[in-house]
């Protein structure tokens, strides 16, 4: 849970403890020297999290853990990657593993086209932004497929920890760029939602915008009412480019995971910018545990963004309230081309890491430990 007490392993009270201001880091610019040469404590296990005989591990961004500090929620791509949950719609895409990476829960088989981000909320219910919708001619689909009779996708879907559907959030289908840039107000959600957050008294927020979208936080209250947004896309503090991941430290403010920036931005709760991280990296996944160690998941530099290849794929870890990076664990295969390592992370109230990642092939999720 990210809001409990507890005492702490002695390897995150080093963390926690790190109180110097860090001027260099915490106002580190976009060309910035690299984070790379940091030391990596952490083994990789392999395998851990079993799936059923006879399924195979798909793309997943999408891990969170269970109010339990141990059990591990996952949102996986139906064994495949774009659109898997349209091919192999009798699969449920959210699962639960427990401590020993058993299955133990899974639903939404039907429901989702594409989960992208997950979020475990204090009760326990989960929440799944979904990314796609299933109009034929999305990602790579023939263009001669049928168009659907019910259109679906682009949601964000509250579940409870049973797999009962609680809320969903905006249009089933989706509300297309090109209607989205007519509606004047932009209060007609969503078109590619990248993950979904609840702050302590309820309130949601969603980022939007995964390629070509609004690139947006919008809040919502805890009934699903609007109540506000920030962003748009630029480079500029509180603008977006790929709203990618969010999580929010033990002083309430939301971090951002602002991906193609190439940084982190840190919010309030109404949206007024804090400040900006590049030290960190290229961030796909962004998770803070209830002691405020901030994960970092660079899936993209050097095989998306060129640009950015100086800088070393892999899980970061570090300091929430300084802004410290302690940690990096380096992506095992670095001449990969595409997405690799993990997209998504999280870690148990162990401290140990989970990655969940998104290929090239096959997806995974990959456990840490010290």
């Amino acid at each position: 849970m990210r809001t409990a007490t507890r005492r702490l392993p002695s390897w995150a009270a080093t963390v926690a403890a790190t109180t110097v201001a860090l001027p260099t880091l915490v106002a580190a610019q976009a060309d910035m020297a690299p984070t790379n040469d940091l030391p990596n404590p952490y083994r990789t296990v392999e395998g851990w999290a079993k799936m059923p005989e006879g399924r195979s591990w798909g793309s997943t961004s999408a891990v969170d853990v269970d109010p339990d500090g141990v059990s591990i929620w996952v949102a996986e791509r139906c064994s495949t990657n774009q659109r898997g949950c349209l091919l192999n719609a009798g699969l449920d895409p959210v699962m639960k593993f427990d401590a020993d990476g058993n299955m133990v829960t899974s639903f939404g088989a039907g429901l989702l086209v594409w989960p992208h981000g997950i979020h475990v909320d204090r009760e326990g219910n989960v929440w799944v932004a979904d990314g796609q919708d299933n109009r034929p001619g999305a990602r790579g689909d023939a263009p001669a497929e049928p168009e659907p009779e019910v259109v679906y996708g682009h949601q964000v879907w509250k579940f409870s920890p049973t797999g009962e559907v609680l809320m969903r959030l905006g249009r089933q289908g989706g509300v297309p760029m090109d209607e989205m840039e007519g509606a004047g107000g932009g209060r007609d959600f969503f078109w590619q939602p990248n993950d979904v957050f609840t702050a302590p008294n309820g309130d949601i927020f969603v980022a939007e915008g995964h390629g070509r979208g609004r690139n947006r936080i919008i809040k919502f209250d805890a009934r699903g009412r609007y109540l506000m947004e920030w962003g748009g896309s630029g480079t500029g503090p509180g603008q977006f480019d790929q709203p990618h991941s969010l999580a929010m430290d033990s002083q309430g403010r939301l971090f951002v995971a602002d991906r193609s920036n190439n940084r982190i931005q840190i919010f309030d709760q109404n949206g007024r910018f804090l400040d900006e991280w590049y030290q960190f990296s290229r961030l796909s996944g962004i998770y803070i545990d209830a002691n405020d160690v901030l994960y970092g998941a660079d899936s993209e530099s050097g095989s998306v963004n060129p640009p950015h290849s100086a800088w070393k794929r892999g899980i970061r870890v570090g300091s929430a309230r300084t802004g410290e990076v302690l940690y990096l664990i380096p992506d095992p295969h670095p001449d990969c081309s595409g997405t690799c390592t993990a997209e998504g992370v999280v870690a148990d109230r162990n401290g140990v890491i989970y990655g969940a990642e998104v290929g090239p092939a096959p997806g995974r999720l990959q456990r840490y430990v010290r």
